[in-house]
């Protein structure tokens, strides 16, 4: 299994609430892609961590992982929930 990690800092306009709405669409649009295993998205406990959002993606393989990131439902993501409202990312990706 890979476990694609992405940490987030967001734009100073993003408050709590559309912080709120990201989670959610993280969790519903990421799960709607095939080959996810799993969706996790959430924020920082830490309230003074430069990075406050996350999500983390299972799938089967490094292959299943590139199909991922090409899938058409990840890009409109990307363009509709990541894009607008942040800043900076740091993708890690782990074998489990």
């Amino acid at each position: 299994m890979i476990v694609h990690l992405v940490l987030f800092k967001l734009k100073p306009e993003v408050d709590e609430a559309k912080l709120e709405e990201m989670i959610q669409a993280t969790r519903t649009q990421l799960a709607a892609i095939s080959v996810v295993l799993d969706v996790r998205a959430g924020r920082n406990v830490d309230p003074s961590s430069d990075w406050p959002f996350f999500l983390s993606v299972e799938v089967e393989s490094i292959e299943t992982l590139a199909i991922y990131r090409d899938d058409p439902l990840h890009v409109a993501y990307v363009d509709q929930v990541i894009k607008p409202h942040t800043t900076e990312r740091q993708a890690l990706d782990y074998v489990t």
